[in-house]
């Protein structure tokens, strides 16, 4: 890497203030630090009015949407097995990474959400 490159990544990274500028330019909004969603935890926030479920998997963020597809319940209240966020109301399960029904009784997916970290903070994008 040429000292002119490197010496630009540097400063990239030195300036959290730019990096926040450029994924809010992006879309993409802080709603919460690394340590509020512990490993195996899920953590309800909302972006621009969407309900969103934070998921932490093995030390991966991921974000789904929060509600149920099969009866609308808040999937926050569930918990989480392997890549699985289990809706506390019926049992459906959902793939955090893909959204994807992988239980019954839903039928229907769950939206994902582009997560970024930005040292300890998580954004999302819901555009």
């Amino acid at each position: 890497m040429s000292r002119f490159r490197s010496a630009c990544a540097r400063s990239w990274r030195e300036d959290s203030g730019l990096l926040r500028e450029a994924m809010a330019s992006h879309g993409f909004v802080t709603v919460a630090q690394r340590a509020e969603v512990p490993a195996g935890e899920i953590k309800y926030v909302e972006v621009n009015g969407i309900p969103i479920a934070l998921c932490n998997v093995e030390g991966a963020i991921y974000a789904v949407g929060n509600i149920c597809s099969h009866d609308a319940g808040p999937l926050s209240g569930g918990f989480l097995d392997g890549y699985a966020i289990e809706c506390p109301r019926h049992g459906a399960r959902f793939d955090v990474r893909d959204g994807k029904v992988v239980c019954l009784p839903a039928a229907v997916p769950i939206p994902t959400y582009p997560v970024q970290l930005d040292g300890e903070t998580i954004t999302v994008k819901v555009s």
